[in-house]
């Protein structure tokens, strides 16, 4: 009895499998990304690099963003991170500004910095309009804002602490001078004094059309800042726009078009240098000022944190699965976070927190996103991608032979930490081609040959296609009407005509999958068993 209820089992899972038409291998088959394998699945990186000391195979992390490695990012045009902890000390990381700073000034360590061990400290200064008892920026030759340069794209940030916020403090003043059409010289400036608890800037003569004989002088102002708490202020220019735009903590606060109608198309008004220009930060002003810098471009706004709040995200480059309406199981992702304290540098006191495979949530709220899409044609995708949950089962539906898996990175609150990534695995099963139709009869006649076979009762079979030719296993053959190939269709028969009396033809016939979407091609199975036959003309 027992080996009849084995008999029977085998008997049903054979009716089931031919039925439904085992669509799917028997066997799972996996693909790693990252780990030994390393990266170059990955299609693109936003925010991403690689690190090499966190885990045995480099890994991806967001990229860091710290005031340590401002010094060599290339689009800026100065850098002062007031850290040096003496006055005497404070420079331009990028050597392009000569500074000179008033005895006012002097420097402050933590806690009172907003960004690494120090910041400059303004206690009161000159009274009057551009007054040199700050700390002035001289341009040389190749800073940005040097006398004679046509400037384009450019970003002015600071960290700012007032202590009083007294109507009349400057906080920031550019000036220079330069030769109108009249003959008489027009003076530049930027200012940004403070007016009634707001920080008001203002631009004169300093956007100018571009035959220089006119300008576009503009002001706007802050929202209410408060006293001794620190604010983020970012001014930056985009000259292909004309577009002015003013940041506080990140936020969007004016908007303004330098252009001929004061909207985006008009004719753009950007910046030319004029004599002696120089730079005075907080000439009349108590409080303080961290990380200063000007940037050669229309920079994000920064919030001066090592990982920026926006976090990353990769994409991996176009999986192929090897065929049509293979299923991916699931995604499991391995990683952890990591941080580096903002007084160390980067090879050192390196905090690494290694999850395994898992949801890559963390307590401090930085954490991975996992997404995947998947599609029949290599090369049309619907862009809708669906998240996923690291070694879950997936949803139905996600089935293709071309397979994508993106994942978003975010940075804890604080912006201190990192999640990060080591390695991704794909788990799937290969759909299997349909089963070539049995049976195959192939009966000559005059200059034709008529072929029949047994359906094939798959439940995803599309149709059947017909390969002919003069040589076994070689089906190139063309009667100038019906090339091989031919696609049958749905039919199980055929009769080809135009073929030459007395030449043996060999045929063979392969079923193919479903397919929905018309770019597609049918892709067909193995090959049936070859049969032969060759027309004659009868004898009436």
């Amino acid at each position: 009895m027992r080996n009849i209820s084995h008999i029977r089992i085998i008997i049903l899972s054979y009716i089931f499998f031919l039925t439904t038409g085992s669509i799917f291998g028997v066997g799972e088959r996996s693909i790693s990304i990252g780990g030994e394998d390393g990266w170059g699945r990955i299609e693109r990186r936003q925010d991403i690099v690689e690190a090499s000391m966190i885990r045995p195979n480099p890994v991806l992390v967001l990229s860091g963003r710290a005031s340590t490695s401002a010094n060599i990012d290339a689009n800026l045009d100065a850098y002062l991170s007031f850290d040096e902890g003496t006055t005497g000390l404070f420079r331009d990381s990028q050597g392009n500004y000569d500074i000179s700073i008033a005895p006012q000034i002097t420097a402050v360590g933590l806690p009172w910095s907003m960004v690494g061990p120090g910041a400059a400290l303004f206690t009161g200064g000159g009274s009057t309009v551009g007054s040199t008892d700050g700390l002035t920026l001289k341009p040389l030759e190749q800073a940005i804002f040097a006398q004679g340069n046509n400037v384009r794209d450019f970003s002015i940030e600071f960290w700012l602490y007032p202590h009083n916020l007294e109507t009349g403090e400057q906080i920031f003043f550019w000036n220079s001078v330069r030769l109108n059409g009249r003959g008489t010289f027009d003076p530049q400036r930027i200012q940004a004094n403070v007016s009634r608890n707001r920080l008001v800037w203002t631009f004169d003569h300093f956007f100018l059309s571009p035959g220089r004989e006119r300008s576009q002088d503009i002001s706007f102002s802050s929202p209410l800042l408060l006293n001794r708490t620190w604010s983020h202020h970012l001014i930056r220019f985009d000259a292909d726009l004309g577009l002015l735009e003013y940041l506080v903590d990140g936020r969007l606060e004016v908007v303004e078009y330098m252009t001929s109608n004061g909207r985006e198309g008009g004719e753009v008004f950007t910046p030319h240098i004029g004599r002696d220009p120089r730079i005075v930060l907080g000439g009349r002003f108590t409080g303080m000022i961290d990380e200063f810098r000007i940037h050669r471009l229309s920079s994000d706004s920064s919030r001066l944190t090592r990982y920026p709040s926006r976090g990353g995200r990769i994409q991996t480059h176009t999986i192929d699965l090897g065929r049509t309406n293979s299923r991916v199981n699931r995604v499991e992702a391995f990683g952890g976070r990591t941080g580096i304290p903002a007084s160390s540098n980067f090879n050192q006191n390196v905090r690494n927190e290694y999850a395994g495979n898992g949801q890559l949530r963390f307590p401090d709220h930085s954490e991975i996103s996992l997404f995947i899409r998947t599609s029949n044609h290599r090369y049309i995708w619907d862009d809708s991608w669906t998240p996923i949950i690291s070694g879950a089962p997936l949803p139905p539906g996600l089935e293709g032979r071309y397979v994508q898996i993106a994942a978003d990175f975010f940075p804890c609150g604080r912006g201190e930490t990192s999640p990060y990534l080591s390695e991704i695995k794909v788990f799937f099963h290969t759909a299997e081609p349909p089963t070539p139709p049995s049976n195959i009869i192939a009966v000559a006649r005059d200059g034709a040959v008529e072929l029949s076979w047994r359906p094939n009762h798959s439940r995803n079979l599309g149709g059947y296609i017909l390969y002919y030719g003069t040589a076994s296993g070689e089906y190139f053959g063309d009667n100038g009407m019906q090339p091989s190939p031919i696609d049958v269709g749905n039919r199980t028969s055929i009769r080809i005509e135009g073929l030459r009396n007395g030449t043996l033809y060999y045929f063979a016939v392969a079923a193919y999958d479903m397919v929905t979407d018309p770019a597609m091609h049918p892709e067909p199975g193995d090959f049936s068993r070859e049969v032969a036959a060759r027309p004659l003309r009868m004898a009436e």
